[in-house]
């Protein structure tokens, strides 16, 4: 396995939640950090070389038939490790110590209290620090060459620590806000402990993915499907810095965009960084395809099949083509993967481009599968991208055609996008738009009675959402003041023609899912 450019902190990952946010905390700490499935061989790990090894948390109970074990040699390496929550205790028990379900379990946030002993782990963490507990089984019994160096109510050994072998485990999530000297102490173990260069930055990234780009196609074509979104655009104006006129976008307009937004594709892309760009206007195919067609599955079908079938028209006009580029990210390439290192898909079905011919023959090029989402947008700024693209809220492969609830055609796509373009505004003048994760307008497939002037009318009516996230695994509705709904409700009613009601969605996810199909 090839070594890493970057001084680097491997994370192991037993199956955690969190297993995402310990290598972004890493990441913040500017050393770059790696998760891989806690089934990698001791010999591979030693090929990556890197300067510390973080086993994470699990849902799993180690005192389980079958729980997950690393392997054994792991503890061989001389690699600094330390263990969070299941890793803590996967460690004690594969070295000597014992652990047991306790009495009373522990969830929620707590008070450390720091021991009298020497504690390279907790230095300058404040006693009484807060930590956030989530646990069921506990330490009872640490192995041989540890010490004690943290204690909370309800379990004695919160933080062990063996200078020795520098070999250090916390019960606690060090990783989440809860955790008030979380940062500290992964501080500690990244910078003084395992002695990792902070070294990893945009720039430093931009330089070797230049690099890479050129060395990997060498004087071959490479396409890339543009949506308009952030991710796809990223890697385009990546992938074009490096290679120029080598790269072909494409660019499909399939009727469901947002109001302005072929325009501001082709502008931005043609005009501003002078890429080539096919442009394929498919509106009227895309339409008559969904035609009479209301379920949302089948929707999804048919918006999926004509994507296809218009990009691999578009491909052909290219030439010769070697690669195909994927704005695919960290999270994508670590959710397509089971903990058990299982094997990834090789085109995820969300992107655009999922189902391509098999005798296309293209290799992929995903030059941004290292990086979380933060750090695309980060990139994009160092490209030169405008802010309201990086900025942009996340907007489904299927376009509108999922906000169209029940059956889309070009006049209830047009009445969407006018709603959705006044919730925007209206979001932007309140200066709220970067506090939300997403934000959303859908038209639904009823209609409601309503007074509008002197006249009774009956026409369509619109739901607004609006969500905070970090990772859109779990999502929370947003809080507006009233005055803002009020103000994009008046608005919708009075410019949009065929709308006359207004909802606000004010379900969380879960139960519910951020968009409605």
């Amino acid at each position: 396995m090839q070594q890493f450019a970057h001084d680097t902190v491997v994370v192991l990952d037993f199956g955690a939640q969190y297993s995402q946010l310990i290598a972004r905390r890493v990441r913040e700490l500017h050393v770059y950090s790696q998760i891989v499935p806690y089934t990698i061989s001791a010999d591979d790990l030693r090929a990556l070389a890197p300067k510390g090894i973080i086993f994470s948390g699990g849902p799993a109970s180690v005192g389980t038939e079958g729980s997950p074990r690393p392997d054994a040699g792991i503890f061989e390496l001389g690699i600094p490790i330390l263990g969070i929550c299941y890793g803590l205790q996967v460690m004690s028990v594969m070295n000597g110590g014992a652990v047991q379900r306790p009495e009373h379990r522990e969830y929620g946030l707590a008070n450390l209290d720091i021991l009298d002993v020497p504690s390279r782990l907790l230095h300058g963490v404040p006693q009484g620090s807060q930590v956030w507990m989530s646990h069921g089984d506990s330490v009872v019994k640490i192995p041989s060459g540890f010490v004690n160096t943290g204690s909370t109510p309800n379990c004695r050994y919160t933080v062990i620590e063996d200078d020795g072998r520098k070999w250090y485990g916390v019960q606690f999530h060090p990783e989440v806000v809860h955790s008030t000297d979380g940062t500290k102490i992964l501080s500690n173990f990244v910078l003084d402990i395992c002695r990792a260069k902070a070294d990893w930055s945009m720039d430093s990234f931009i330089g070797q993915a230049i690099e890479d780009i050129r060395t990997k196609v060498g004087d071959r074509q490479v396409l890339c499907g543009l949506s308009g979104g952030v991710d796809s655009s990223v890697a385009a104006v990546l992938i074009h810095k490096a290679i120029g006129d080598q790269l072909v976008c494409v660019f499909v307009n399939n009727g469901l965009l947002r109001k302005g937004e072929a325009d501001m594709v082709l502008k931005l892309f043609r005009d501003n960084f002078n890429i080539r760009l096919q442009y394929a206007d498919a509106e009227k195919d895309f339409l008559d395809a969904l035609a009479g067609v209301s379920e949302p599955e089948a929707k999804r079908k048919i918006i999926g099949k004509v994507f296809i079938d218009t990009f691999y028209r578009e491909a052909r006009k290219a030439g010769d083509v070697s690669f195909l580029a994927q704005g695919t990210l960290y999270p994508d390439v670590i959710e397509s993967k089971s903990p058990s290192g299982g094997p990834s898909a090789t085109i995820k079905s969300h992107h655009n481009v999922g189902g391509l011919p098999s005798d296309l023959k293209w290799e992929l090029l995903e030059p941004l599968r290292e990086l979380f989402k933060d750090e695309v947008r980060e990139l994009g700024k160092e490209l030169g991208l405008p802010d309201e693209l990086v900025y942009r809220h996340p907007f489904p492969g299927p376009g509108l055609g999922v906000r169209c609830v029940g059956e889309v055609t070009k006049q209830r796509l047009d009445t969407l996008r006018d709603v959705d373009a006044i919730f925007i505004d209206e979001i932007r003048k309140a200066r709220l738009y970067d506090d939300i994760w997403q934000a959303l307008a859908c038209l639904l497939p009823v209609k409601s009675v309503g007074v509008q002037g002197d006249e009774r009318t009956y026409e369509e009516v619109c739901s607004l959402r609006a969500v905070t996230s970090e990772d859109a695994m779990t999502a929370d509705w947003f809080r507006f003041p009233p005055e803002v709904l009020q103000r994009a409700a008046n608005r919708i009613c009075n410019e949009v023609a065929g709308v006359n009601r207004v909802l606000y969605d004010i379900t969380s996810k879960p139960p519910g899912t951020i968009e409605w199909e």
